[in-house]
């Protein structure tokens, strides 16, 4: 497990920046954290690091933001609103943890532990984003590579 200390939006930015450069096709980044911890900044920065050049914003009342315009398609994927395995299949959203680009799930931690159901790879980096202070985040993640 790697450790990032980020002390601003940017910097949470510009750490999913380097992830977005580094991604190849089929990642599945999983993020877990509380409201407001920086999930979408984080993918704000990934999206950049693909070369997509539009807007991202949290797809939590459409469950998936599609995002295209860079080297690799960026399918962003929020299951805040979802409860149970019965939902996330009824949503059809295990079509992305094999992705023809690159996943980023927000509040992944309503996929880990579920009962039956629901087929998890093991390409997914898990991501842990703990608010430290206003505006430092604790980010831990796989150091398999993001």
């Amino acid at each position: 497990m790697a450790t990032f200390i980020s002390h601003s939006p940017a910097e949470t930015q510009s750490l999913g920046e380097a992830w977005g450069h580094a991604a190849e096709r089929g990642r599945v980044i999983a993020l877990s954290g509380d409201l407001g911890a920086g999930k979408t900044e984080l993918v704000k920065g990934i999206a950049r690091g693909l070369g997509a050049t539009v807007r991202v914003h949290s797809p939590t009342f459409t469950l998936v933001n599609e995002y295209g315009g860079g080297r690799l398609r960026l399918f962003h994927l929020d299951l805040y609103r979802l409860e149970n395995s019965g939902q996330i299949l009824a949503a059809g959203l295990e079509e992305f943890w094999q992705p023809d680009g690159v996943t980023v799930i927000e509040w992944a931690e309503r996929i880990s532990g579920l009962a039956s159901g629901v087929p998890v790879p093991g390409n997914f980096v898990n991501v842990k984003i703990e608010i430290v202070g206003e505006t430092e985040r604790k980010i831990v993640y796989d150091d398999s590579g993001a």
